[in-house]
Formats: structure tokens, C-alpha cells, sequence
């Protein structure tokens, strides 16, 4: 029989699957606390948040919400990182972390339901982030803009320019 502490733990982490775009799976091994500490800064700046939770709770849950069980992922002492709208930017955060510091491991995780690998979030990781997406394309539509505005003006603009010409040359007859 479970008992209440678990109860309220499982309950804990279905709301942050439900809650969460991703969610990623560590190896925090040999961190410091002062470590632990600046990776809990660089993931909360990246809009995400991380918990360590036990292994067979993150499984039962997993398997209650019908989400692949990552059973391969889920040994030894693991972080979980539960991605809030910017995927990349927390997977970005890991992956940066990860670089800088050879005791954190990245496992693999969870996107959109499906199991994803270590290669896989380290690829996400170089996506560009949700407001660079948003200025490319900002810019792009600007451009268009920009160009259709010069073209449509360029019309009476030559226009004029043709008339005035017409008339010089009518002046000068």
C-alpha cells in the first residue's frame, strides 16, 4: 500500500507532465550544491523548472498518463526538467550546462509524448529559440512589406516622372 507522502508525490508529478511542452531526464552525479544551485538559475531563466523525484514514481506516472515509460532512462539518480513553452531554450539551458560542467549527463526525455534520446535534446538544443523564430519571421514579413510598398509607389512615381518628361519636351518645341 502507497503510502500518503508518495501519493502526494505521484499527484506532484502528473501535474508536471501535464503541465509541461518536454521534459527532460539528468544525470546529477557529482554536482555540487553550488553546481545544483547555478543549473536550477540557468533552467528557471529559460522558463522551465527542475525536480528530483524517485525513479518509480516518474514511471507510475508516466505509465498513467499512457506515456512511454523511459524504463532505459529511469536508473541511478536522476533530475527532471519540465519545459514550459520554450523547448529549445531549456534544452539550450541543459545542454550549456552539460558543456560547461562534465558531471551533469543528459539522459534523453519526453516531447510530445514520445521518447526522445540524448542526441536528440543536444539537437533541439540548437534549434533557435520561440522570440528568434519570431523576429526571422517578423523581419521576413517586413521585408515583403517593404518591397510591395516600394513597387506599388514606384508606379505613380514613374508616372509622374513620364509626364513631366512629356511636357519638358513639349516646352522645348
Amino acid at each position: 500500500m502507497p503510502n500518503a507522502q508518495n501519493k502526494e508525490m505521484l499527484a506532484a508529478i502528473k501535474e508536471d507532465l501535464d503541465g509541461a511542452s518536454a521534459m527532460w531526464v539528468v544525470d546529477y552525479r557529482g554536482l555540487t550544491v553550488k553546481e545544483m544551485q547555478q543549473l536550477r538559475r540557468d533552467i528557471r531563466e529559460a522558463g522551465s523548472v527542475i525536480k528530483v523525484y524517485k525513479n518509480t514514481l516518474v514511471h507510475l506516472a508516466l505509465a498513467e498518463a499512457e506515456l512511454p515509460t523511459l524504463d532505459d532512462l529511469l536508473e541511478g539518480p536522476s533530475a527532471f526538467v519540465f519545459a514550459g513553452g520554450d523547448v529549445a531554450a531549456s534544452a539550450k539551458a541543459v545542454k550549456n550546462f552539460a558543456k560547461a560542467n562534465e558531471n551533469l549527463e543528459i539522459k534523453g526525455g519526453l516531447m510530445e509524448g514520445a521518447a526522445v534520446s540524448a542526441t536528440e535534446v543536444e539537437a533541439i538544443a540548437s534549434l533557435p529559440s520561440r522570440e528568434e523564430l519570431m523576429a526571422k519571421i517578423a523581419g521576413a514579413i517586413s521585408g515583403v512589406a517593404r518591397g510591395l510598398a516600394t513597387s506599388i509607389n514606384g508606379v505613380p512615381r514613374g508616372m509622374a516622372q513620364v509626364v513631366k518628361a512629356v511636357a519638358d519636351q513639349k516646352e522645348a518645341a
